[in-house]
C-alpha cells in the first residue's frame, strides 16, 4: 500500500478539525439566512422599495452572484501560494464580507426609488463578491481534506449543524432584536451588525482549526498541482458531460430553490395569510431549523448504513407534504402550523446533508478522467446554477407579489388574490421541484461501492506514473 493510500485509509479527521470546518460556515450561513428570510421584507415592508423594484435588487445581486462564481472558483484552482490554494482567498474576502453585510441592513443615506436601487445594488454587488472569495474555497476544502466516503458525509454532517445553527442563532437574534427594538431600521441594522461580525470572525476559527490538517494532505500530493491547460470555458464544458455532476446539480439547485422560495415568502404568508405577528414567524423558521438539526444525526447515522441518496429519497417526502400541508392551512390553525414545520424540518435534513457530499465524489471521478484535481470550478457551477435560480424565484415572488396587488406596509387587509398568490408560492412551486429533484437522486449513480472502485483506480495510475 502506497503513503497515499495509507494516509487516507488510516488516518480519520480529528473531531477538533471536523469542528473547525464547521465553524467556518457560520461565515455563509448567518449573512445568507437572514437575506432569504428578510431581505426581500425588509426592501418593501421597512426600506419602502415596491415589491417588482426590491426583486430586483435581489436579482442583480444574485445575477452577479453566480456569474463571479466559476471564476473565483478557476481561479482559486488555479492559485498557487504557501498558503494552499484556498485559503488565500478566505484571508483576503472576510474583512469585506462582514463590512459589506453591515452596510447591507442600513437604511440608505437618500431617499426616492432610484436612488435606494442604486444604493443597494452596490452594496449587494461588494457582498456578493466577498461572500464568494469566502465561501466558495471553503466549500472546497470538504473535497480536499479527505477522500473517505463516508467520513465525507461525516463532515458536512458538521457543516451541514452549523448551517442550520447559524439559521437558529440569526433567527433567535432576531427575535430578540425585534422584541427589544420598535423602531423597524434599527433592528435590521443591529441584525447586519451581529451577522457581519460573526461572518469575519467563524471564517478565521475555521482557517485556523483545518490548515494543519490541509497540509498533512498536501503533503502526501493527492491534490493534483499542475495547472490546467483547458480555458476557463473548456474546463465548464467538459465537467458539463459528467452525468453524475449534472444529477448533482439538479438535486442541488432543486431542493434550495424549493426551501429558499419557501423561506423569501413565509414571512408574507405568516403575517399576511395567517394574521399573526412577526414573532410567529422566526419561531416557526426555529421549529423547522430545530428539527433538521435534530435530524441531522439520524440521517448521517443512516447515511453510514444505506448511503447517500438512499437517505435523500427516504426525507425529502416528509418536506413535500409539510409544504402541501401548508398550501391548505387556514387562518387559525397555529397549533398545525408548527407541527408542519417540524415535519418540513424532518425531510430539509437531507436537503443540507446530500448534495455537498455528494459532490467530492464526483470530483474524484472527474480526477479518474483527467488527472485533475478541479474542487473549484464544480463547486463553483453548483453553488452558480444555484444563484440563478434563486435569483430568478425571488425576482418572480416580487413580479407574482406585485402583479397580485399585494400592499407594501399595509396596515389592513391584503387583497384576496394576494392571499392566493403567497399560497401557491408556499406550496405548488415547491412541491413541484422537490419532485424534479427526487428523480434525479433516484438516477445518481455512485455508490458507496463505485465511488471505493474509483480511488482505487486512482492509486493505481498514482502508482503507475510514479
Amino acid at each position: 500500500m502506497s503513503s497515499e493510500q495509507e494516509f487516507h485509509t488510516q488516518t480519520k479527521l480529528s473531531f477538533s478539525t471536523k469542528l473547525a470546518y464547521g465553524v467556518g460556515e457560520l461565515s455563509g450561513s448567518l449573512p445568507s439566512n437572514i437575506l432569504v428570510f428578510f431581505f426581500l421584507f425588509f426592501l418593501t415592508d421597512v426600506a419602502g422599495l415596491k415589491p417588482g423594484m426590491a426583486g430586483i435588487i435581489v436579482m442583480i445581486g444574485k445575477i452577479w452572484d453566480a456569474i463571479n462564481d466559476p471564476l473565483i472558483g478557476w481561479l482559486s484552482d488555479r492559485t498557487r501560494s504557501r498558503f494552499g490554494r484556498r485559503y488565500p482567498w478566505m484571508i483576503l474576502g472576510s474583512i469585506p464580507l462582514g463590512l459589506s453585510c453591515i452596510l447591507l441592513w442600513t437604511i440608505s443615506p437618500g431617499d426616492g426609488q432610484t436612488f435606494q436601487v442604486i444604493y443597494y445594488t452596490i452594496i449587494a454587488l461588494v457582498f456578493y463578491t466577498a461572500f464568494t472569495a469566502v465561501l466558495l474555497p471553503y466549500s472546497a476544502l470538504s473535497a480536499e481534506l479527505t477522500q473517505d466516503y463516508n467520513e465525507r458525509t461525516n463532515l458536512i454532517s458538521f457543516r451541514s449543524a452549523f448551517s442550520i445553527g447559524g439559521s437558529i442563532v440569526s433567527l433567535i437574534v432576531a427575535e430578540v432584536i425585534f422584541s427589544l427594538f420598535d423602531n423597524q431600521a434599527k433592528q435590521y441594522s443591529l441584525l447586519g451588525l451581529v451577522a457581519g461580525i460573526i461572518a469575519t470572525i467563524s471564517i478565521f476559527i475555521s482557517i485556523l482549526g483545518t490548515y494543519k490538517r490541509y497540509k498533512e494532505v498536501h503533503k502526501y500530493g493527492y491534490n493534483s498541482q499542475k495547472n490546467s491547460s483547458l480555458s476557463i470555458k473548456e474546463n465548464i464544458f467538459l465537467i458539463l458531460t459528467n452525468f453524475p455532476f449534472i444529477c448533482v446539480m439538479i438535486i442541488y439547485l432543486c431542493s434550495w430553490l424549493s426551501v429558499q422560495t419557501i423561506a423569501a415568502i413565509l414571512p408574507y404568508f405568516v403575517i399576511n395569510y395567517m394574521g399573526l405577528t412577526e414573532e410567529h414567524f422566526t419561531r416557526m423558521a426555529i421549529f423547522v431549523q430545530g428539527t433538521a438539526l435534530i435530524m441531522m444525526i439520524f440521517w448521517n447515522y443512516m447515511s453510514q448504513r444505506f448511503g447517500k441518496k438512499t437517505i435523500y429519497l427516504m426525507g425529502i417526502p416528509f418536506t413535500i407534504v409539510a409544504e402541501l400541508g401548508l398550501f391548505l392551512l387556514q387562518p387559525g390553525q397555529v397549533i398545525l402550523m408548527y407541527i408542519i414545520a417540524i415535519i418540513a424540518g424532518i425531510g430539509i435534513a437531507t436537503a443540507y446533508i446530500v448534495p455537498w457530499s455528494m459532490l467530492p465524489d464526483v470530483v474524484d471521478l472527474d480526477q479518474l478522467k483527467t488527472g485533475e484535481r478541479r474542487e473549484g470550478i464544480f463547486f463553483a457551477l453548483v453553488v452558480q446554477l444555484q444563484k440563478i435560480g434563486i435569483a430568478g424565484a425571488l425576482l418572480l415572488v416580487g413580479k407574482i407579489l406585485d402583479s397580485a396587488g399585494y400592499i407594501p406596509k399595509s396596515t389592513g387587509q391584503q387583497p384576496e388574490t394576494a392571499l392566493w398568490a403567497i399560497r401557491m408560492i408556499i406550496g405548488p412551486i415547491p412541491i413541484t421541484l422537490l419532485i424534479i429533484g427526487f428523480f434525479f437522486a433516484y438516477l445518481y449513480p455512485i455508490t458507496q461501492a463505485v465511488h471505493q472502485d474509483i480511488l482505487f483506480q486512482i492509486n493505481q495510475k498514482n502508482e503507475t506514473y510514479n
